[in-house]
């Protein structure tokens, strides 16, 4: 969770562009931030992949009223709804993006091109059928907010007492870099989205950060089989809960449209 997944800026500049909150032009070049270009294929109507400005024009057409994130690992479909075929596809990425208001969903596929020395990243999004049903798994942002407060306070007792890599001054200040660095030249979520939603976000964020900074500095302290063990057992439910809270934060927009707050 070093940086935005690319599921999330489509959704939140998409529903800011949806709601004519944002130009298209300034939607597109957020959602496509440091890639060199974004394509959409197999949008009903059209015959081949598409540019992200015609895409989102297309999927307003056909319905959408917004657009919400999956972030889905192993045993954990998280934002899903199905059909299968969608899911797998959406775990293998690791997200995508489910519409509401039309039965349809987006899951990137990314490839580098270009020459050594010069190569960049293209991503095709697959527009697939998904099931119109609930999504897995996805907290309200209060819930998430609390989850993800008690999970943190709960893994920097154990991860502390293990005197793991990743609990300490040196982790915090890799943290405060690398947060600059992913900061620097980026606008958290998108105009339109409630302040909660961002401070969740952020928060998810850290502790996303905290969790890779832990694992990238090996086992730390924890020298026994059954520490290391350990460890691994205190970050699990922190790295589901954080994932839970940006799916609820990014979501926030379709959620409060269903509630009639906007």
């Amino acid at each position: 969770m070093l940086s935005e997944p690319r599921s999330g800026r489509l959704a939140a500049w998409g529903n800011a562009l949806l709601a004519g909150l944002v130009s298209p032009d300034d939607a597109v070049l957020a959602i496509v931030g440091e890639d060199a270009v974004h394509r959409v294929e197999g949008l009903p109507g059209e015959s081949g992949p598409v540019g992200l400005t015609l895409a989102l024009g297309r999927l307003r057409a056909l319905g959408v009223k917004g657009l919400r994130v999956a972030l889905p690992a192993p045993g954990h479909p998280l934002g899903l709804s199905g059909p299968p075929d969608f899911n797998a596809r959406a775990l293998d990425a690791e997200e995508a993006v489910v519409c509401h208001g039309a039965a349809l969903g987006l899951v990137p596929e990314v490839y580098e091109a270009g020459p050594e020395g010069d190569v960049h990243v293209e991503v095709v999004w697959h527009c697939l059928a998904v099931r119109e049903a609930p999504p897995a798994d996805v907290p309200s942002l209060g819930e998430a907010e609390r989850e993800l407060a008690e999970a943190l306070r709960d893994a920097t007792e154990v991860l502390s007492r293990l005197d793991v890599a990743g609990s300490g001054p040196v982790a915090e200040a890799a943290v405060d870099a690398y947060r600059a660095r992913a900061e620097r030249g980026r606008e958290v979520l998108a105009p339109g989205y409630p302040p909660r939603a961002v401070r969740v976000l952020e928060l998810a964020q850290r502790v996303g950060l905290l969790i890779s900074v832990a694992h990238e500095n090996g086992h730390g302290g924890a020298v026994s089989a059954s520490e290391i063990s350990a460890r691994a057992l205190a970050l699990r439910p922190v790295e589901r809960t954080a994932r839970r809270a940006q799916v609820a934060a990014y979501n926030a927009f379709v959620e409060e449209r269903e509630r009639g707050v906007r």
